[in-house]
């Protein structure tokens, strides 16, 4: 067992320690000497008040610091599999997205085209029929609708890889 004194404010403390940790005690001690020192007094009569607050702005800035670190936690990104059958999945998908945001590219072009009346029922990507549109802004307002659904399906795509 090692000891260490510590001067927080106007007053030596000595503090028994494990052998090896008399620097880390003498750098916790300055910790506190320092926050003591924020209080601005060093009047003995209210020297453990000040102590108990040093305490307690100590226990603040922990507290703070353990919330940020949970919350940097909750919004790290998962890291990706490394399983071969995830990282075929993953490729698939970014297929699918790159697929789907080529037909989405070429049906915006299409709608800058006027268009012949069509002669068998037309349908969307995603299988659904699509009523011939009265008005260019309703095409739009389509087309729109269309690319909406396709992000949100590769999110949810993306999604169920990165979560597996």
């Amino acid at each position: 067992m090692s000891t260490v004194t510590l001067t927080i404010g106007p007053k030596s403390y000595t503090v028994a320690c494990a052998d090896g940790e008399e620097a880390h005690v003498a750098a916790l001690g300055a910790i506190i000497a320092e926050k003591y020192a924020q209080l601005g007094t060093s009047r003995a009569p209210l020297e453990a008040q000040n102590l108990l607050f040093a305490a307690l702005f100590l226990a603040d800035e922990l507290t703070e610091a353990r919330k940020r670190l949970a919350e940097a936690a909750q919004s790290a990104p998962t890291a990706p599999s490394t399983d071969p059958a995830d990282a075929e999945a993953v490729e698939a998908l970014r297929s699918a997205i790159v697929a789907l945001e080529a037909d989405l590219a070429a049906a915006r072009e299409a709608a800058k085209r006027p268009s012949p009346s069509p002669s068998a029922p037309q349908i969307d990507l995603f299988g659904d029929p699509v009523a011939a549109p009265s008005a260019p802004s309703d095409l739009a307002d389509r087309l729109e609708a269309l690319a909406t659904r396709a992000e949100a399906s590769a999110a949810e795509l993306e999604a169920a890889i990165f979560s597996a």
